[in-house]
């Protein structure tokens, strides 16, 4: 599999460089009808996460009658031109952070923010960027992987947090376990202080999520750790996540991204969106956990969860079997 998904992602290479599609300029009037492909390719980012939703899409759209096939290309710079140009159909991707991305793309990476906390502007400002590219976003769930702050849960119930509007009435000094950016970015120490009143006294540059930084968290060297709200591995540390309880965050909800002329049918919509009504950020982190702690394939985990939500048909049993 790894063989052929390498050549794949090189061939994509090569034809991307060669179809950059036609110009915005020309693309500002979608008037053609959307498109309804028998067989789509749905891309993968390559992290965990990105390869359980594509399979998920996968197997939606299998079922819904298409042939499908997924492609792991873990470099948005590659896979979003491939997704206008249709080499791509449809990839799972974060409302802000395509939105952010899109609208750089569009007007440079000193333009003012497309994406914010408030998900029905996010979604505005996103489809707005899309729609001249070919793209379609599809709606929202209730999935959501966005910046989250964890505490050790001992620490939690010594001091009664279950928020971070908690931490920040408390008037504890904390030390926070985060990437180098934390200093400055406004969702981390200076967002923690100026929307929550956290007295951040330091950030230990231990990287977002990882080991190192939850182990701090754990013993006690730092108190909070900035992690994701699809962390599968905050139980084995012993850590809690605090509620961003006045929206510091982004709104970085799972939305499927298709390209209009072979993937915009109603139809296609309709098969992926019925996702929407069951996945939860709780979820999206066992899903996870099921892959990263337990080893299990991706493939084998989507199709586990449809099965048990009612979303896959199960086969049919021989007259006569037990």
């Amino acid at each position: 599999m790894r063989g052929r998904t390498a050549a794949a992602a090189a061939t994509l290479v090569a034809l991307t460089a060669c179809t950059g599609g036609p110009s915005l300029e020309n693309r500002g009037a979608v008037t053609a009808p959307p498109g309804d492909s028998h067989h789509l390719t749905i891309g993968s980012a390559g992290f965990t996460e990105s390869d359980l939703l594509a399979q998920l899409y996968a197997r939606l759209l299998n079922q819904a009658g298409y042939k499908t096939s997924v492609l792991t290309v873990a470099n948005r710079e590659l896979y979003e031109p491939a997704l206008e140009s249709g080499q791509i159909d449809v990839v799972p991707e974060y409302a802000a952070t395509f939105a952010d991305w899109l609208n750089a793309k569009t007007h440079g990476a000193d333009a003012p923010p497309a994406g914010s906390p408030d998900l029905d502007a996010t979604m505005k400002a996103l489809r707005g960027l899309a729609a001249p590219r070919g793209l379609v976003v599809l709606p929202p769930g209730r999935a959501v992987d966005q910046n989250a702050f964890a505490v050790s849960a001992s620490y939690a119930r010594r001091h009664h947090l279950r928020t971070l509007s908690d931490l920040g009435a408390s008037g504890l000094k904390v030390r926070l376990a985060a990437g180098d950016e934390c200093v400055q970015r406004p969702y981390c120490a200076p967002g923690l202080r100026k929307v929550y009143g956290i007295d951040v006294t330091g950030v230990d540059p231990k990287g977002v999520g990882t080991t190192p930084a939850k182990r701090a968290v754990r013993e006690g060297r730092d108190q909070m750790v900035l992690t994701t709200s699809t962390d599968a591995t905050l139980d084995a540390f012993g850590l809690v996540l605090l509620a961003d309880d006045k929206h510091l965050q982004n709104a970085d909800y799972v939305v499927p991204v298709v390209n209009r002329s072979r993937a915009g049918s109603a139809r296609v919509a309709k098969a992926l969106g019925r996702l929407n009504d069951v996945l939860t950020t709780a979820d999206l982190a066992d899903m996870n956990r099921q892959v990263d702690s337990w080893r299990r394939l991706p493939a084998d985990v989507a199709r586990n969860y449809l099965k048990d939500k009612g979303l896959l048909k199960q086969p049919r049993a021989a007259p006569g079997a037990e």
